[in-house]
């Protein structure tokens, strides 16, 4: 099979959709791998690590599509890359479709692709192995972000995450208590910070509860609940996530309207549209903007600035699923591991994922 590993074209995007070690892998196995120049170098990859283990080392994003059945990403291709495809072609990436542009799925239908959506392969616990590590890293690297952003030198409003003797912790509100939210709890409480986590689930609260001996407060989530505490705290966390499907927006201009000035709002749904009604989307270059006198931080993707860290992170787990789709072909996979079948969202420009379509129906009316 021919494959292709694409430099990311998503601002601040320093991942890279394989390493050097999974080339030499699939090169072994008699793949063709096509890296174009530079794309691993944010996350410490020369070309010659790559030509070492079999590459071959293309120069542009257009030869990479035009010489690939299988294109390996880390972000969903934008429009200028979805111009690109070519018709019949596998993508597999973070694909985040339901808050992508209408321009890029219909280029996906007419085109025929197969994209495999690593975010959307799910086991039968509900755990989303390939998106977990990411979300683990973007939880724990709230706490560095708000940290920052507190500054007065930022904006902030001069406070400590931890606080001093004789001076309280500063509180931190995290909405959902999934992989992101818990590890932006453990962050935030390592950091000394006074951490609420609301959650609908009652049992994920209790895993919260006893994660951390009930020394991290939780609460139902609810509007009358999110309404009062907000007005508290100095950071708010959104850590929203519903599978396949645009997150739903828990926090309106009202409530964020009364926080206190100059308090932080980190919105890590925001790829999936986002928990929050003033949130929309930043960039590591322009990471933060103002609204209702609060700092927003809605980067995307958070991870994508701790490259190496983050491709090895999601690699190891989505290393069995590229073997396979190599190996054996995209639906030979599906057939034979139910989990990588709920990845394959899209099938030869047929959408296969339920929730996807019934939003784009939704959309259309």
């Amino acid at each position: 099979m021919d494959i292709g590993i694409p430099v990311e074209q998503a601002p601040s995007e320093y991942r890279v959709g394989l390493t050097p070690q999974g080339v030499r892998l699939l090169t072994e196995a008699g793949h063709r791998c096509y890296v174009e120049q530079g794309a691993g170098e944010g996350a410490g990859f020369k070309d010659s690590d790559f030509e070492r283990s079999g590459a071959t080392i293309v120069y542009g994003s257009r030869e990479v599509y035009g010489r690939s059945d299988l294109v390996l990403k880390v972000s969903s291709p934008n429009l200028n890359e979805a111009d690109m495809l070519r018709d019949g072609q596998t993508i597999c990436a973070f694909w985040h479709l339901a808050a992508r542009p209408r321009e890029v799925i219909n280029t996906l239908i007419e085109r025929q692709i197969t994209a495999v959506a690593y975010e959307a392969i799910e086991n039968e616990d509900g755990l989303l192995p390939v998106l977990r590590p990411l979300s683990e890293i973007a939880g724990l690297m709230t706490a560095q972000v708000a940290a920052r952003y507190c500054q007065n030198d930022s904006g902030g409003t001069g406070v400590l995450l931890s606080g001093v003797m004789g001076v309280p912790a500063s509180r931190v509100m995290i909405l959902g208590a999934g992989t992101v939210g818990i590890a932006a709890a453990r962050a935030f409480y390592a950091l000394g910070a006074d951490v609420l986590v609301l959650d609908n689930d009652l049992e994920r609260l209790r895993r919260v509860d006893l994660h951390f001996d009930g020394r991290v407060k939780t609460m139902v989530s609810h509007d009358f609940n999110i309404a009062r505490e907000i007005t508290t705290v100095q950071v708010l966390i959104g850590a929203v996530l519903v599978p396949r499907a645009r997150t739903p927006r828990l926090v309106t201009r009202e409530m964020v309207r009364s926080m206190r000035p100059g308090s932080v709002v980190i919105d890590v749904a925001i790829d999936q549209g986002g928990c929050i009604e003033t949130s929309r989307p930043t960039s590591h270059f322009d990471p933060t903007f103002t609204d209702e006198g609060v700092i927003h931080y809605c980067v995307p993707n958070i991870s994508g600035v701790v490259a190496r860290t983050a491709t090895h992170a999601y690699l190891n787990v989505a290393w069995p699923y590229i073997r396979s789709i190599a190996e054996q072909g995209v639906m030979t996979a599906a057939e034979h591991d139910p989990d990588f079948a709920r990845g394959v969202v899209v099938h030869q420009g047929n959408i296969l994922d339920e929730q996807l379509a019934e939003l784009l129906r939704s959309v259309a009316q």
